[in-house]
């Protein structure tokens, strides 16, 4: 199960350079309601999805934390979060066998917008047994 703060609820749904479906009728996601009483201890120069997301994460004692932001990260690791990314998740896939490449499917999203540097996405499909990546 994997569980989102609305407000990146919000933030995906407000559109971008990837359409996204509507994850409220994903069964495998459930959206929890943004907690204003929620704080983190300091102020960090974090969104309102990244601050509710590691917010929340602490609340619920969260086994892993899906983050891609640099900032973001690291404020979530040093609270003990253990974090993935994006292509984290990629990779889980490829190795579980629910996606053929992991490196045709970080370019696609790349092509749609989404930043990942290509030396780091064919390291990453190296490691995963993926050859001329």
């Amino acid at each position: 199960m994997i569980y989102i703060a609305e407000s990146v609820y919000a933030e995906c749904m407000e559109g971008g350079p990837i359409r996204l479906p509507d994850l409220k009728k994903a069964p495998w996601i459930t959206v929890l309601a943004d907690d204003d009483a929620l704080a983190l201890p300091v102020q960090f120069e974090l969104d309102s999805g990244e601050k509710q997301t590691i917010a929340l994460a602490l609340k619920h004692r969260a086994d892993m934390v899906i983050m891609d932001e640099r900032i973001g990260r690291r404020v979530a690791e040093y609270f003990g979060l253990r974090i993935t990314g994006t292509l984290g998740i990629l990779l889980k896939a490829r190795v579980q066998g629910l996606i053929p490449s992991f490196h045709d499917a970080a370019m696609a999203m790349r092509k749609e917008g989404l930043y990942f540097n290509p030396a780091l996405v064919s390291r990453l499909a190296t490691h995963v047994g993926e050859k001329n990546a």
